[in-house]
């Protein structure tokens, strides 16, 4: 009962400090259509790829965001997921008020908002086929109840994104934290006062103190410093997570990795100086290793993410097979989409433009976050992909386009054969699926 009482002032207390600074700070006007980035990670089509190699629809999808603030997140999932129906909930009264306000503004009308808390999810009678959890589950009192009730209301295939602060990335903060703490700063809900005391204290530390040189920037004194410092030094209810115990929470509450987020960056051996040449034991170790290993590996040795940021599902019996290991009868009865993020004018634009001038296209010049470096294609291959822009392709389609466009082998000018074109599409389309620029499915 008392630990109950106590969850209860927690969320009060965090509630009260929302409602005083809703966060994120972005002005009602701003629209994240250009955002392609976070647009790619927000679109439901490429957790689902990951995990099933099929691209779902997401017209009629029911989508909930879960802490949607002052509703940033919910305008980025309306614009990713065309056709879904948006609900977002909030602790923060305020912040529902401006999340409606900012979907009204750009014309969003299939969403609804709640004044609720987490616990209370259950009570919106509704089953949802993706959540987003998105910097609030490291600040629940108690994060594993709190799968649990998202858990409870996601569908059988559906997907939840939520992540948890690194505890070795932000230790600098969580000390600040405790220090502010102990200093009494964070006693009532932290405001203008106590803010002008962390910077006031952070300015006359010197330079070389440990609190300042890694969790301190000059910016963080003007005008614009005060939410960071709210959200950071001073953010009530903050705890920072390991990747094993990030998996713990994972077995304890029945829920089945996905993949994380910013999958490309945590891949750990682009640590070393040559990824193909480990050191014996190492490799041998990282062979056998399962995600969670590998995961694991990388966050002790380089602590740089903010965030363990991850999707994850209901367990269940679906297997996939790697493209890798596709039969050649497997891509001669494939469907080959593209991602919905580069299905844009301007990516179609930048496309004709390097067939028309010869040049190499770069596929990532919009959509990178999948991807480390620029990744070009060559001309005549990157050709192959126009009809993509128009609608999903079966992947004879793109081989046929390759015979046309290149009908003889530009140095003994002898005949493109028919088995070079599957060849030279599939090892193309086999290359950008690791990004998920392209989504080949298989025929069922």
């Amino acid at each position: 009962m008392e630990s109950r009482q106590a969850s209860q002032i927690d969320l009060d207390r965090i509630r009260e400090q929302y409602d005083r600074s809703p966060y994120p700070r972005i002005p009602l006007e701003n629209s994240p259509k250009n955002d392609y980035n976070q647009l790619f990670i927000h679109n439901m089509v490429t957790p689902y790829y990951l995990r099933y190699q099929r691209v779902v629809d997401t017209q009629d999808k029911l989508i909930l965001d879960v802490g949607c603030g002052s509703g940033y997140k919910s305008l980025q999932l309306a614009e990713a997921n065309p056709g879904a129906k948006i609900v977002g909930i909030d602790l923060s009264p305020l912040s529902i008020d401006l999340a409606k306000q900012r979907l009204a503004h750009h014309g969003f009308e299939n969403v609804e908002f709640h004044a609720m808390s987490v616990d209370d999810i259950p009570q919106l009678g509704m089953t949802f086929d993706y959540i987003n959890c998105d910097e609030l589950l490291y600040i629940l009192p108690n994060p594993i109840a709190g799968l649990h009730v998202m858990k409870s209301v996601l569908k059988p295939q559906g997907l939840l994104r939520t992540n948890l602060h690194s505890a070795y990335q932000r230790q600098g903060y969580h000390r600040g934290q405790a220090l502010f703490q102990m200093l009494g700063l964070t006693e009532n809900n932290p405001g203008e006062e106590e803010v002008g005391i962390v910077i006031e204290t952070m300015k006359a530390l010197k330079d070389d103190v440990a609190l300042k040189a890694q969790n301190w920037q000059p910016q963080y004194e003007g005008p614009d410093g005060e939410q960071t410092i709210l959200m950071n030094h001073l953010l009530l209810g903050d705890k920072g997570f390991t990747v094993a115990q990030m998996f713990a929470m994972l077995r304890e509450t029945d829920l089945e990795f996905v993949s994380m987020v910013n999958w490309r960056q945590w891949e750990v051996t682009d640590l070393f100086k040559d990824a193909d040449d480990l050191p014996a034991y190492i490799g041998l170790s990282l062979l056998g290793a399962s995600p969670e290993e590998r995961l694991r590996a990388y966050e002790l040795m380089h602590p740089v993410h903010r965030l363990l940021d991850f999707w994850c599902t209901h367990p269940d019996n679906v297997e996939i097979t790697p493209i890798d290991d596709w039969s050649d009868h497997d891509w001669q009865n494939a469907i080959i989409h593209l991602h919905p993020q580069l299905r844009t004018e301007p990516m179609r634009e930048s496309l004709t433009k390097a067939i028309e001038d010869s040049t190499q296209f770069q596929i990532n010049r919009l959509v990178s976050v999948s991807s480390l470096g620029q990744v070009f294609i060559e001309n005549t291959n990157a050709s192959c992909l126009l009809p993509l822009w128009e609608s999903p392709q079966p992947f004879k389609v793109l081989v046929d386009r390759f015979l046309k466009v290149r009908p003889v082998h530009p140095v003994t000018l002898e005949p493109t054969t028919p088995e070079v074109a599957f060849q030279t599409i599939k090892k193309m389309l086999n290359q950008l699926e690791a990004f998920l620029f392209v989504l080949p499915e298989r025929s069922i």
